[in-house]
């Protein structure tokens, strides 16, 4: 049984999949507290090619592809 946490650390970071990943004062830009890699926001998918619009990146804690759900962050 596996017990949910009662609150959410930040986005789960694509290198060492620590929930660490924080914005940068740069849009669409983020770094990993824990291990220190840096990441850019795509707008388009790297595994299936979607593409998402403006609005869509500006959120701070989608980071995720509505098509095929793989992150949508490539390592700087």
């Amino acid at each position: 049984m596996t017990e949910e946490p009662l609150f959410e650390l930040g986005a789960t970071c694509p290198g060492c999949n620590e929930p660490w990943l924080r914005g940068t004062n740069l849009p669409g830009r983020y770094r990993c507290v824990n291990c220190l890699r840096r990441f850019e926001l795509l707008s388009g998918c790297p595994n299936c090619g979607a593409h998402s619009t403006i609005a869509r990146m500006s959120s701070t804690h989608d980071v995720k592809c509505h098509n095929c759900g793989d992150s949508m962050l490539q390592p700087i």
